[in-house]
């Protein structure tokens, strides 16, 4: 292969590879999710939620007040998503209690997709219940 041939590999690569994962969303998806449709319900939210804390939070010892609402369907960022929220007062890196925070999580597929920090329109009227697993987290 010439040097000319090899330019012209280098750059129509990545102009062939942007067409495979082209359609009308313009971006590769893993899921069949258009985000119109009803999505399961995450039958593993628990366990699911204490995972991602656990790495989340720079200290996930001695969480307190922890609270979660019961996964809901609700719109996030135009698309239709279970969304679980989680309220919770947890230690800094200095073994001090900072302020409480509050976190909406949404679902795909049944599994945890992300966490959102603005929560104020996601977990709008939600019911929280007492999450004990939570405050009994290690590292």
């Amino acid at each position: 292969m010439g040097i000319s041939a090899k330019r012209a590999a280098a750059v129509l690569l990545p102009l062939w590879l942007a067409a495979c994962g082209g359609g009308a969303g313009g971006g590769i998806s893993f899921t069949d999710d258009q985000g119109v449709a009803a999505q399961p319900f995450p039958t593993n939210y628990r366990v699911d939620l204490l995972a991602f804390f656990k790495t989340y939070l720079n200290n996930p010892v001695g969480v307190r007040d922890a609270m979660m609402a019961e996964p809901v369907q609700r719109t996030v960022g135009g698309r239709l998503r279970y969304v679980s929220c989680v309220r919770y007062t947890a230690k800094d890196f200095d073994g001090r209690y900072t302020a409480p925070q509050e976190r909406a999580v949404s679902y795909v597929d049944k599994r945890l997709d992300r966490i959102v920090e603005n929560v104020t329109e996601a977990c709008a009227g939600a019911t929280y219940a007492p999450f004990p697993e939570m405050e009994k987290m290690t590292r």
